[in-house]
């Protein structure tokens, strides 16, 4: 069964080969943006990567401008990187209307499997530990698995900004 791991170095073939399974694609709750693919399969920048994204989660990690603490977590089974999910500590300008608190990918692969609904269902209460009450989620108006997967989690859907369906999920 599926479950939320910190991002750990020991699945460093096992996500590259998620990585290539998206095809270019963006991988949102991945935090690899300014990673390049071919860098990360060099085991010591892989690893340097995973540190920085486990520092992420801390306040006084430095970041760029109009980014927020984050913590971000992968998607496992056994062995085997399924996906990305990111939770962010507090909601920005461009959050509130297109981003939100969690983002999640699950490779191509491996999707219709219910494994982005568990790790949403299972993110929730690590928010509500970290303080976040009402989780805000959003996705595109045309991708129908993600707002069934935030409406199987109890996602109330609010309203529609920029091309993205938001819902708020409340986490007590």
């Amino acid at each position: 069964m599926a479950r939320l791991i910190a991002p750990d170095v020991s699945y460093h073939s096992s996500w590259l080969e998620g990585a290539a399974d998206f095809n270019g694609t963006r991988r949102d709750g991945a935090g690899a943006e300014d990673w390049p693919l071919e860098d990360l399969r060099d085991p010591q920048t892989f690893s340097r990567f995973v540190d920085w994204l486990v520092k992420d989660a801390l306040p006084e990690t430095p970041r760029k401008p109009e980014h927020v603490p984050c913590t971000y977590l992968w998607i496992v089974e056994d062995d085997t990187f399924l996906g990305s999910l990111a939770i962010r500590h507090e909601l920005t300008e461009f959050l509130l209307n297109e981003g939100g608190h969690i983002g999640y990918s699950v490779r191509p692969s491996a999707r219709r499997r219910g494994h982005a609904a568990k790790a949403l269902a299972d993110a929730l209460p690590i928010a509500r530990e970290l303080g976040i009450r009402g989780v805000l989620l959003t996705c595109d108006e045309d991708n129908f698995g993600s707002r069934a997967t935030i409406e199987r989690n109890g996602g109330v859907y609010e309203d529609s900004r920029n091309g993205k369906r938001r819902y708020w999920i409340h986490t007590v």
